[in-house]
């Protein structure tokens, strides 16, 4: 597993699957099972501070020149017409 300080958002959720695959067989023995859902909970934690982070860096690039937060349609270049 990546030292998880520095794990990013999308390997958290991959590790996140892995241990939920392998909780969800119900192959593990007590005490793995029990590690794998301690290892789990560290990485949902790691995901929403992950998340919060990103929340709020788009709440500051879409304040205005008054602190206004404006809602505006996400548009993406690569899918434009």
């Amino acid at each position: 597993m990546a030292s998880k300080k520095n794990i990013n958002f999308e390997e958290a959720i991959s590790e996140l699957e892995d241990i939920v695959s392998k909780l969800e067989c119900g192959a593990l023995p007590l005490d793995e099972s029990i590690s794998a859902f301690e290892n789990a909970v560290k990485l949902i934690r790691i995901c929403e501070e992950r998340l919060s982070f990103a929340k709020q860096k788009v709440k500051i690039l879409t304040e205005d020149e008054n602190g206004m937060i404006s809602d505006r349609p996400f548009i993406n270049s690569d899918n434009e017409t």
